[in-house]
């Protein structure tokens, strides 16, 4: 009886494990395959709670674009050397480098033997005036009485007509002292002074509103070349970005185009400038071409030669773009995580282009709708990898 007992223990012992072994045979049997790059993870793993997705989206990025280093000038166009009117001695500097003026703004007085020279000259001319004046009043009242006189047959008729010319020569002699009376008051006026007082200071004003960049003369110091600047004014309400664009790239930049300009100065920072000369020759040390693109300055915070890059773009394209913490760069291809199901992720290869701010744009691979992981990437790279 005893023996009975132990065989039915035993029977029953691998009948158990006989129905246990069938029972994973048959899980195993039913599971599907999972394809080579291809990662499953169980509803109750905590990666999923470490793996966040998005959708593929679409975005306007341009065609194509070149940056280029770039660095602020002075706009040539609004710039002024200031030079002496007269020669003399500088006898007041009314402003300092890096001061703004106002237009017509008192810069700087000389003292000038010219100054008084322009008086004398115009003083000398008011007088021929005078004079022309009491010679033309004589020859007309001559010539009255000659025809007076020849219509009551007193005098012959070449004494009217001696009259006459007298007459004509007076009249020209007038016009040629009232055209240097006016050509010596435009010379004081020029001058800024005033006619008829001796030992007046020129003054010299600012041609226009701007900042003096440079200053190159003092108070006592006698100046005897007019040609000379003795100060830099310019007026940076806007200046010029200048860049070097390569000889490949030049048909991308179009006169009038919008570009972007980022500078050292203002890290992060995004201004705007127009293209406003294109050079019409290419610099045969390194095959570049000079691109000039003006921008607004009214704040005076854009000094000349800072530096940064300009940023010329072709015209926008409806492109798919990922951002880029989506995309893992290896050294043949790049890579995103496609999401199939819940839980069931998909290694898939793209094709990328040039990245624009946060995103990426993608040429191939996935396509705008479908959900890709953005973060945990490198987790499920790795158990890529593992298998």
């Amino acid at each position: 009886m005893k023996r009975l007992m132990v065989m039915a223990v035993v029977l029953s012992t691998l009948a158990a494990c006989t129905s246990k072994s069938a029972v994973v045979n048959a899980d195993r049997t039913s599971a599907a395959p999972v394809p080579p790059g291809t990662i499953v993870l169980p509803a109750d793993s905590p990666m999923l709670k470490q793996i966040k997705h998005e959708t593929v989206g679409v975005a306007a990025l341009p065609a194509d674009e070149v940056i280029a280093p770039g660095k602020i000038e002075v706009n040539p166009n609004r710039v002024s050397k200031v030079l002496l009117p007269v020669t003399g001695r500088i006898m007041t500097v009314l402003v300092k480098t890096g001061d703004a003026v106002r237009k017509d703004q008192p810069l700087l007085t000389i003292q000038s033997p010219d100054a008084d020279a322009a008086m004398s000259t115009s003083l000398s001319a008011e007088a021929g005036v005078t004079q022309a004046q009491a010679a033309l009043n004589k020859a007309q009242s001559d010539f009255d009485r000659a025809s007076d006189l020849f219509e009551h047959d007193a005098v012959a008729r070449k004494d009217v007509l001696a009259a006459e010319s007298a007459l004509a020569q007076a009249n020209a002699a007038f016009e040629q002292a009232q055209a240097a009376r006016q050509q010596a008051l435009r010379r004081l006026a020029g001058l800024g002074l005033t006619p008829g007082e001796f030992k007046q200071e020129v003054i010299v004003r600012a041609p226009l509103s701007g900042k003096v960049l440079e200053l190159s003369v003092v108070p006592g110091e006698f100046r005897n070349d007019a040609s000379a600047a003795v100060m830099t004014i310019a007026d940076l309400s806007t200046v010029w970005v200048t860049s070097q664009v390569p000889e490949s790239d030049i048909r991308f930049v179009q006169l009038g185009e919008r570009v972007e300009i980022t500078l050292v100065a203002y890290p992060g920072e995004t201004s705007y400038g127009r293209v406003s000369r294109i050079a019409d020759t290419v610099d045969p040390q390194t095959r570049t071409v000079k691109v000039q693109a003006e921008m607004e300055n009214r704040s005076g915070r854009f000094r000349p030669e800072m530096f940064g890059s300009v940023h010329h773009v072709e015209p926008t394209v409806i492109i798919a773009v990922v951002p880029a913490a989506a995309v893992v760069q290896e050294s043949d291809r790049a890579v995103v995580f496609v999401e199939q199901t819940s839980g069931r992720f998909e290694e898939r290869r793209v094709s990328v282009g040039k990245r624009a701010g946060d995103v990426v744009r993608i040429l191939s691979g996935v396509t705008p709708g479908e959900s890709i992981v953005v973060d945990g990437v490198m987790l499920l790279k790795g158990l890529v990898k593992g298998t």
